[in-house]
């Protein structure tokens, strides 16, 4: 038949993509660990500089503010770049720097054209920091930093000798649309990646996450800053992978104990805004863009359908071998799936959400997230973060 023929392809590139998913999941036991909040020790005296860009953001920047407020002395200033922002932002870094004078407000020059903002502002920033800071950390607007979590990065780096830092936040969600989308679009980093701690991948593999960005500045100032990333949506990883390919040591670690961020509300703007940048494409080749989507449809996007597609023949008896083959191997895809929404529940906080039930059915999901990552690797970002783009 020929259905049972295209299970039978279905099925053979099914199992490598499993056995290379499974090499990757089988590495979070030795995985690092979750940083935990750290006290600053002398040394650590105004070693840090931190760059906050900004672009309207004051429905979400005063949890930014307030928490970096309480980080300590080892924080020499914090420089809020704001790239002319027409709400109340300004006025907001203003009454937070009458409070705590380490706080900064600074305008980035105008948009060149081949720039993308959020890198721009972040390199006007470590420009304008203070070169006796031998950190610079990156942190977004919409992230909430808790207390400790500069003076952990600061030990863990000095303890492992890293040279960059970023780390896997936890995430407060609120909607049911984003209870069902959320988990499933940040698995699809986990199917390609690992998860968070995990430390032994190539440069040209390594992930990042630009809303806490802890980088040395010795490291930023030999990649000319953040220039290699100018185009890039995704300048978070773009620049961690051009660092670690010049030798230096990068962790993506787990801070859901330091860090809290409020991304996007609802699941329209999730879809919209974070699903375009997810692929990953201004970092990667097309060959690891297209050979991860086609490991994320084998193992994420195709493994519940196909489980529905083949349940009635499977219990009516007599199928045949490749049926129960295709049948068995996608049943242990779901049960992986199931055990990983276990694993990151921790990673999401969801004490303010509607319906947080949906959080466990987010599986249901995943062909619509592997679909949004097939989409966004066609197109090229034209508008971001209220900015319009020429393409190229």
């Amino acid at each position: 038949m020929i259905r049972d023929a295209l299970l039978l392809v279905l099925l053979l590139a099914q199992l490598p993509a499993t056995a290379l998913l499974l090499s990757r999941l089988l590495r979070g036991p030795s995985r690092y660990p979750p940083l935990q909040p750290k006290t600053p020790t002398p040394e650590q005296l105004g070693a840090v500089s931190v760059v906050v860009p900004t672009l309207n953001e004051a429905e979400r920047l005063t949890p930014c503010l307030d928490g970096l407020s309480r980080q300590s002395y080892e924080v020499r200033e914090i420089l809020v770049v704001d790239s002319y922002s027409t709400d109340r932002t300004p006025e907001l870094v203003k009454t937070a720097q009458e409070a705590d004078p380490r706080f900064r407000l600074l305008n980035d020059d105008p948009l060149p054209k081949d720039w993308v903002g959020r890198p721009w502002a972040l390199h006007h920033g470590f420009l304008s920091s203070a070169e006796k800071s031998d950190w610079v950390l990156g942190i977004d607007a919409d992230t909430q930093p808790q207390p400790g979590l500069v003076a952990s990065l600061l030990e863990t780096a000095q303890r492992e000798g890293y040279d960059l830092i970023s780390l896997a936040p936890q995430f407060l969600l609120k909607y049911p649309g984003e209870l069902l989308l959320h988990p499933a679009l940040l698995l699809t980093l986990v199917y390609r990646f690992g998860p968070a701690g995990e430390t032994g991948n190539r440069p040209d593999r390594v992930m990042a996450n630009g809303q806490c960005f802890f980088c040395r500045r010795s490291q930023l100032a030999q990649v000319g800053g953040y220039t290699v990333a100018r185009r890039s949506f995704c300048d978070d990883v773009t620049l961690a992978r051009a660092i670690a390919a010049q030798g230096a040591k990068v962790a993506f670690l787990d801070g859901a104990n330091l860090l809290k961020v409020r991304m996007y509300e609802g699941a329209a703007e999730t879809w919209r805004e974070w699903g375009r940048s997810l692929d990953l494409k201004d970092a990667a080749s097309p060959g690891q863009v297209w050979g991860d989507w086609l490991l994320l449809l084998a193992v994420q996007g195709l493994p519940i359908p196909i489980v529905l597609l083949l349940l009635r023949d499977v219990i009516s008896g007599g199928s045949a071998p490749v049926v129960l083959a295709a049948f068995s191997l996608n049943v242990l895809l779901v049960l992986i799936r199931v055990g990983l929404t276990f694993a990151i529940s921790p990673s999401c906080d969801l004490t303010h959400a509607s319906s947080a039930w949906l959080f466990w059915l987010s599986p249901l999901a995943d062909p619509i997230a592997v679909l949004r990552l097939f989409l966004s690797s066609l197109q090229t970002p034209t508008q971001w973060r209220g900015r319009s783009y020429e393409k190229g």
